[in-house]
């Protein structure tokens, strides 16, 4: 079942809607405080523009793929004007994205660039707005690095291998890995939570009880991981470092639970496909390419 935002649909009375584009907003995990400050930016974008419906829905957790295709096949029947897309799989929602587009409706990918092999064999020509994840990661790696000696464990808690900005992440955090020679013991998905991340790391931190570091490919997955760091009596003793600076990460960066995090300011992702789609909508100019948005390291000096 497909869960929806609480304000998700926000139309108005049907005289005053006719001439309004109606925009569709499908999201990955609602349980996720980075996609809960997409949809409430994305909301504020509405209520401020005024120009355009929305209808904003999300998953119940990261694995509920289903959900996500039923959403965007639901959204096509409803014939929206624009589907704003940040998949959850990034071969599994090509389809639903082929049957939009081919229904005449503007399909925008975000955050998660859908699978390349998978698009060019549908046909289709997305435009992607969304960070540089390999970047970013790299970021987050280079500062673990910097802390750290050569030879030193770490692990990496990695996302969905099913979605490229898992894997692109992974792939950043071993080139820091490789740069600063240091000892990669494991690398195991929990799959984006916190659940998952903390009883992946206390089993990893049973078996590697010397771990120096870890790094996370996502926020929600490092709260579980300085959760079981805590757990085992070793609170600030491993270094970790995470990816997307939700709220829940800040205080423990300022407390030094946490190195760092990397910003991808994805509370705005949606609302600049929005405006982009809109404007391509009036102007009759597709969307292409890749529409790269910002990524930034945060540490405790950035949140004084």
């Amino acid at each position: 079942m497909v869960v929806a935002v609480a304000t998700a649909l926000l139309a108005l009375p049907p005289a005053m809607a006719q001439d309004k584009p109606r925009v569709g907003l499908v999201m990955k995990s609602l349980s996720n405080e980075f996609f809960k400050n997409m949809a409430d930016t994305a909301q504020a974008y509405r209520a401020k523009r005024g120009d355009f419906e929305l209808k904003a829905v999300g998953m119940k957790d990261e694995t509920d793929v289903d959900s996500q295709v039923v959403a965007v096949e639901s959204m096509t029947i409803q014939k929206m004007n624009i589907i704003v897309l940040a998949p959850a799989d990034s071969r599994a929602m090509v389809a639903p994205a082929a049957k939009a587009l081919k229904a005449g409706i503007m399909v925008i990918n975000i955050d998660v660039a859908l699978d390349e092999a998978a698009k060019k064999k549908a046909g289709l020509d997305l435009a992607f707005i969304g960070p540089d994840n390999r970047e970013g990661a790299k970021l987050a790696g280079d500062a673990l690095g910097k802390v750290l000696k050569p030879g030193d464990k770490v692990v990496i808690i990695e996302g969905n291998p099913g979605a490229d900005n898992g894997r692109q992440r992974k792939a950043g955090f071993m080139d820091s890995v490789k740069q600063y020679q240091l000892n990669l013991v494991a690398s195991r998905s929990a799959m984006w939570g916190t659940d998952e991340a903390n009883q992946v790391f206390t089993n990893i931190l049973t078996a590697h009880p010397d771990i120096k570091g870890v790094m996370a490919a996502n926020d929600s997955m490092a709260v579980g991981i300085v959760k079981a760091i805590d757990a085992a009596g070793k609170s600030g003793k491993i270094k970790v470092v995470g990816f997307d600076n939700i709220p829940a990460v800040r205080p423990l960066i300022k407390s030094g639970k946490m190195l760092a995090t990397v910003d991808q300011f994805g509370a705005e992702m949606a609302a600049n496909a929005i405006d982009l789609g809109l404007k391509a909508r009036k102007s009759g100019v597709p969307l292409k390419g890749w529409v790269k948005t910002p990524v930034a390291l945060v540490t405790a000096a950035d949140l004084k």
